[in-house]
């Protein structure tokens, strides 16, 4: 009887973990395969129903059938024509609905321009899709790349770059409004050690460099914050690589819309998969290089296969290095809230709006 009766609590066990993952989708992901397919991805215990819209806030009733009571999660859509696919996954019983997109954007010549829409929030909300993007420099995009940046209906650039990394490698995304605030690349040495100067212990200064970002880069994060208040339309912010400067303010954007630290430092080590750095600064010759210390620090870059290769972005040990970061502002602040209150200027309603609009 005593077996009968534990066999029949594990059942029930299994039944109510089996109910708890009914109608949930999980795990959405859209890839480009070899052969140029969009490939969806999603896990359900549910058939799942699958449209397609060429817009970011499209709703089932404006979106197009592509699949009905898919069972295998995955299907394949051949891309067509210009505009960027958005699908949405329809779990057939609870009718609960999922928005998913490619992630990364298929430049011909760009470097780690990605969407962070689509990730799990607070309250059970997600990041709006294309609304926020993330990217390396774009001094090289081709003419393509450029009529599908603007496709995406781009309203604001905030350059995150020093002032020497703008002239030397302007960007090509002219006729969008342009934000920036000057800084000498020095500033970011550690220790007042000169550009291109060997400071020590390299781990030692990154740690520093990542340390000094929530005050060093408080005018560019305040300038990108504005930018998301003003809700004027989708928009991306960048520095060269796309990977540390622009990781941190990803952080923040993250952090502020109820994002899970891990996601956070997921999305952020997918940098070093996806940058492409011979066009992330257009090649520098001699004549340019002798011309500042910055231009030769890139140049020395360039010429060296091995530094130009995209690095991991964690210690030895696994550690990313955006830890330093939020364990700085922990420190001084205390959160990430109050530091946004504090350093950035951002009231409770100020946060309140940005979830409220770039949640859903």
């Amino acid at each position: 009887m005593a077996r009968c009766s534990a066999f029949i609590l594990a059942f029930a066990h299994v039944l109510a973990s089996h109910a708890a993952m009914a109608g949930t989708i999980t795990g959405p992901s859209v890839e480009r395969s070899t052969s140029g397919q969009l490939v969806v991805r999603w896990t359900d215990t549910d058939p799942v129903d699958m449209f397609q819209s060429d817009r970011p806030d499209a709703t089932i009733a404006t979106a197009t059938l592509v699949s009905a009571r898919d069972t295998d999660g995955v299907h394949e859509v051949p891309l067509s024509g210009t505009a960027r696919p958005y699908f949405l996954l329809r779990d057939s019983r609870s009718k609960a609905i999922v928005r998913v997109a490619e992630r990364v954007l298929p430049l011909e010549q760009g470097s780690n321009f990605r969407d962070i829409g689509g990730y799990a929030a607070a309250g059970g909300r997600h990041v709006r899709w294309g609304m926020i993007y993330r990217s390396g420099a774009q001094p090289l995009l081709t003419d393509a790349d450029v009529r599908a940046v603007k496709a995406l209906g781009i309203a604001n650039l905030v350059d995150l770059r020093s002032d020497e990394e703008r002239v030397i490698a302007p960007t090509r995304l002219d006729a969008i409004p342009y934000k920036a605030v000057g800084y000498p690349m020095s500033s970011m040495m550690p220790g007042g050690s000169k550009i291109g100067q060997d400071a020590g212990n390299p781990m030692q200064g990154i740690e520093i460099i990542y340390r000094n970002f929530p005050t060093q880069l408080a005018p560019q994060v305040r300038a990108v914050f504005r930018t998301l208040l003003a809700k004027e339309g989708p928009m991306v912010y960048s520095c060269s690589a796309g990977q540390d400067r622009t990781g941190f303010t990803t952080a923040l954007i993250l952090s502020t819309l109820g994002v899970p630290r891990e996601t956070i430092y997921a999305d952020y080590l997918l940098s070093t998969a996806n940058r492409r750095p011979q066009w992330e600064m257009p090649p520098i010759s001699e004549a340019v290089a002798a011309s500042s210390p910055v231009a030769a620090f890139f140049a020395g870059f360039q010429k060296n296969p091995a530094t130009a290769k995209p690095q991991p972005l964690m210690t030895a040990v696994g550690t990313p290095y955006l830890t330093y970061a939020f364990a700085e502002i922990e420190r001084r602040w205390g959160s990430v809230d109050a530091y946004l209150q504090q350093e950035i200027g951002l009231g409770n309603v100020d946060l309140a709006r940005l979830r409220a609009h770039y949640l859903e």
